[in-house]
């Protein structure tokens, strides 16, 4: 995908739906998650968090309108990361709130990826 380019994966209408949208800044894979991630709406996402062909991936995902996400969520983040850091990159997760940053913190999923308060401290080094 080239930079500054849009893909709207998929965009949640409903109440319980996900929306999911990847651009890329700089070369580092954005995607713009909203809604609730679970297992029947969880799709959308692992499409968008395959591995990409390019050479050491940065991906970041946007977390600031997810308003619930369960162990569906929690593993296929994990399945991402591990993806990710075995071909060389780094993914990050930004602007979670409260709710669901807590419920990574009790996994102990912040302590094996990087969160960051907010999606322009997630895309800087």
């Amino acid at each position: 995908m080239a930079e500054g380019e849009m893909a709207d994966t998929h965009r949640g209408e409903q109440p319980g739906q996900l929306s999911v949208v990847v651009t890329a800044t700089e070369g580092i894979r954005v995607i713009t998650v909203a809604g609730e991630i679970d297992h029947d709406t969880i799709e959308p996402l692992r499409q968008a968090l395959e591995a990409p062909s390019l050479p050491r991936p940065r991906i970041v995902i946007d977390m600031h309108q997810v308003t619930f996400m369960d162990s569906s969520g929690i593993n296929t983040l994990i399945a991402a990361y591990q993806a990710v850091t075995e071909a060389g990159g780094w993914i990050r997760l930004a602007g979670a709130q409260q709710t669901v940053l807590r419920t990574l913190q009790i996994v102990g999923v912040d302590a094996v990826i990087d969160c960051r308060p907010t999606l322009r401290q997630a895309l800087s080094n």
